[in-house]
């Protein structure tokens, strides 16, 4: 059964082809938005639009990278066409290349900060132009529990998310004076795709070090989005929220 809390909203979610981007697209299709599905993988999307159009709102599929300008800019002229409007953006498309500092090379560093924290930036800054003509807006960015601790072999990513966090609490001021809100998101160990290639006996040592015992799901992060995404969250803007079951208190 759907709900109607962002009836009438549009929303962009970037990298929703699998993962906790996949669970927020659906999520906020079954609040009633209309939906824009974004991935690299044309594939992907294409089952995910065809599984959330049964929710009832519209599904608008845009294939591409959001750390090349000319894939961005297409993406948002498709938005402006098809909606003519963009309520909520959900910048949770990201990537790791990890490696240990002396070995990490320049096309290591540059692919994860190109996507991690020029993609957030690319999109908020198309984002913002449609949000502020509307007066209205809601702007929820993934960081991660990496950009708060540090992680050995993950400079690259760590440096980018920690990126999103100064981002957004720089947006969060600029953008406030349109009813714009801009929030991000740290989440801990979430079960995906990208934690599948973690080793079973680091996993084990990482959830040990969890007090609430398990891994994160999806969907824990997705509720948390949704709830920044709607009305209720209309008081809430520049802030950090952790989704981490307590591994970084």
């Amino acid at each position: 059964m759907t709900s109607n809390s962002l009836s009438g909203k549009t929303a962009l979610v970037t990298g929703c082809g699998r993962g906790i981007g996949k669970a927020i697209a659906e999520t906020l299709a079954k609040e009633g938005a209309d939906i824009v599905v974004n991935d690299i993988d044309p594939d992907a999307v294409e089952k995910l639009a065809k599984d959330i159009s049964g929710f009832g709102g519209r599904v608008l599929v845009c294939c591409g990278s959001v750390g090349v300008t000319p894939d961005v800019t297409a993406i948002f002229s498709k938005i402006k066409k098809e909606f003519k409007r963009l309520d909520i953006l959900v910048n949770n498309a990201g990537i790791t290349r990890d490696n240990m500092l002396l070995q990490m090379s320049d096309q290591e560093w540059d692919q994860v900060l190109n996507v991690n924290l020029k993609g957030v930036f690319y999109c908020i800054r198309e984002a913002a132009a449609m949000m502020k003509e509307q007066g209205y807006g809601r702007i929820v960015n993934l960081s991660s529990v990496t950009a708060l601790t540090g992680n050995v072999g993950q400079v690259n990513y760590a440096a980018s998310k920690a990126g999103v966090i100064g981002m957004t609490k720089t947006l969060a001021r600029e953008l406030a004076r349109y009813q714009i809100t801009v929030n991000a998101i740290a989440p801990g160990f979430i079960e995906t795709p990208m934690t599948e290639a973690v080793p079973d006996d680091i996993k084990k040592s990482i959830v040990r070090g969890i007090p609430l015992g398990r891994a994160g799901k999806p969907q824990d992060v997705a509720n948390l989005v949704k709830f920044l995404s709607t009305d209720d969250s209309a008081y809430i803007t520049g802030q950090v929220i952790s989704c981490n079951g307590g591994l970084y208190i």
